[in-house]
């Protein structure tokens, strides 16, 4: 037996896959008028499928035969033309059709994983055939993917893609083509470390300006708070109003010149405009404490030695930043005076007082979510080499109990996404050959590798193709506030990724990489497991195979046209 879901009878209704819902304190919600609840659904599939189930018994010896030719057919076509005319026009997709299925016998949908049929058509998910979907003639070209997962493609929600003004770092054809080669179908663009930074209508236009006609996959954008805006209401309405998704600030120094570390009051600041919008402000929260315990840097360091740099960013300032922000947090909650807002942690490192703090604070009403990243689920400190700068990020990488902790508290819900902090530079700020962690830039390069890594290190923890898709799909769509992205249900845009979980490979030298700098990935020399096939961007087939489509049709995402 199969059921259907169709759009537009089944618009939009936000299925959660976990069992704890939402970002924090936030709910599943259905922006559609006509929302249908799950036992009306199920009432409606069950008059289908008693009407249906003496002719769909008597024609499943003779369709199931012709359909599995069919669909053996169909894929062989699609994949004789490598280039055609699609919806974004000549070449921006791998597939010759804007309207086909796409089926498997794990498709993760509808909370579950399991057969399912995934109709395409004009870039969104027209319908879902769950169950013996091959009983269900499917009147368009199939792609069978066998045994493969089809599942949401991930959202990034905090990269650096550089550009404008340091394209030699990264840029955004380079970024976004290593995305697609990893599943991944929207990125959220950080503001700092392109120059000039975001944190204007007038950066905000540049940066879109220098991403046109250079997206495989969809790029939204953060904006900056900084000291010259955030008291500023004028100024940081006229940010939010020319589409930024939310803001981003720094409670420590950030690096970048033009990019000011902001206090308490800033944040405060910031925090009551943002409430107007219902956006959320991401903060670093990293703060050098008013007094420090400097015992352990006396004498002579190596600065070639982890432990050295490991020291310098203890875990007291990721405790003394999440004390600073309490007011704040508090502020955020109903009654407050910046209800409406939300306040994310990005790359949450310090699995003890840090992580319990926000704890505490969610469970006080506070509208708070915390993302950690890979690379601090994947290495210990223990591992670092020394002189292996490739491992330099901040907050750092810290020792494998921690790395335990934050593992549990992913899967316990403590933690509720997870992003790749994607920071690349010029392979010379990494000073790999000196090998100096204090000298060296900060920063992991990991975009085309992040869901393998994290399916990787995540199968002995026992973690779930559900748990992948809510962590690197659904809540960052959440976050970012894309309410038709991040689940495989009809209505929503069709990004999706194709992948096999038990498929292994060696990132040697002779694996491809997209990214600008492949010599500076921590990730080079690993094993893996979790090889991407195919990446769909709203129905396009922009990567299979080892190859891009020929012409870049993603799309920027600006706030005001979500």
């Amino acid at each position: 037996m199969y059921h259907v879901y169709r759009f537009p009878r089944y618009p939009r209704v936000h299925v959660s896959t976990t069992a704890q819902v939402g970002l924090g304190q936030w709910r599943p919600h259905a922006s559609n008028t006509r929302r249908e609840s799950d036992s009306r659904i199920t009432r409606r599939a069950e008059r289908r499928r008693t009407t249906m189930a003496a002719a769909a018994a008597a024609a499943k010896g003779r369709v199931l035969p012709l359909l599995a030719v069919a669909a053996a057919l169909a894929a062989a076509v699609l994949y004789r033309a490598p280039f055609s005319k699609s919806l974004g026009g000549e070449g921006c997709s791998l597939l010759p059709h804007d309207h086909f299925w796409i089926a498997s016998e794990r498709v993760v949908t509808l909370g579950r994983v399991g057969p399912a049929a995934v109709e395409v058509k004009g870039g969104l998910i027209n319908a879902i055939a769950v169950g013996d979907y091959r009983s269900f003639l499917l009147r368009r070209p199939v792609v069978d993917y066998g045994d493969a997962v089809i599942m949401p493609g991930l959202i990034d929600v905090h990269a650096h893609l550089d550009e404008p003004g340091r394209v030699e770092w990264e840029g955004f054809s380079t970024g976004t083509r290593a995305a697609a080669a990893g599943g991944i179908t929207t990125l959220v663009d950080m503001p700092l470390n392109s120059h000039p930074s975001t944190v204007s209508e007038e950066t905000l236009k540049m940066k879109v300006d220098a991403a046109k006609d250079k997206l495989y996959v969809d790029v939204g954008f953060w904006g900056g708070l900084v000291p010259e805006n955030a008291l500023n209401s004028t100024a940081l309405e006229s940010l939010l109003n020319a589409g930024v998704l939310g803001l981003k600030s720094f409670m420590c120094p950030s690096g970048i010149n033009d990019f000011p570390m902001t206090n308490s009051t800033h944040i405060e600041e910031g925090l009551v405009t943002l409430a107007k919008y219902k956006r959320p402000l991401l903060i670093h929260a990293e703060r050098i404490p008013d007094v420090q315990n400097d015992d352990e840097l006396d004498g002579e360091q190596d600065p070639r030695s982890y432990m050295t740099y490991l020291k310098t960013r203890p875990p007291a300032w990721e405790e003394a930043a999440i004390r600073d922000l309490q007011r704040a947090m508090k502020d955020t909650e109903i009654g407050g005076r910046s209800e409406g807002a939300h306040i994310h942690i990005v790359h949450l490192s310090d699995a003890k007082t840090s992580l319990g703090l926000l704890k505490d604070a969610k469970q006080n009403g506070a509208k708070v979510s915390i993302e950690t990243c890979p690379h601090y689920l994947a290495f210990s400190a223990e591992e670092v080499p020394d002189g292996d700068t490739r491992f330099k990020c901040a907050p750092p990488i810290r020792d494998a109990t921690n790395r335990d902790n934050l593992w549990e508290a992913l899967l316990d819900g403590h933690i509720d996404m997870l992003s790749s902090d994607h920071s690349p530079s010029v392979p010379e700020l990494k000073l790999v050959e000196e090998g100096n962690f204090l000298r060296a830039w900060g920063g992991i390069s990991s975009l085309q590798f992040v869901l393998p890594v994290t399916w990787s290190h995540g199968k002995k923890y026992g973690i779930s193709l559900n748990q992948l898709a809510s962590w690197w799909s659904e809540r960052p769509a959440m976050l970012a506030g894309l309410k038709n992205k991040g689940v495989i249900l009809p209505g929503y845009h069709a990004d999706i990724v194709v992948w096999k979980p038990e498929a292994q490979f060696h990132l040697d030298d002779n694996h491809v990489v997209y990214h600008k700098h492949r010599n500076i990935s921590a990730y080079l020399g690993k094993q893996l497991s979790g090889k991407v096939m195919s990446t769909f961007v709203g129905g396009n087939l922009v990567f299979a195979e080892d190859k891009h489509a020929t012409v870049a049709c993603g799309a920027p995402i600006l706030a005001k046209w979500i």
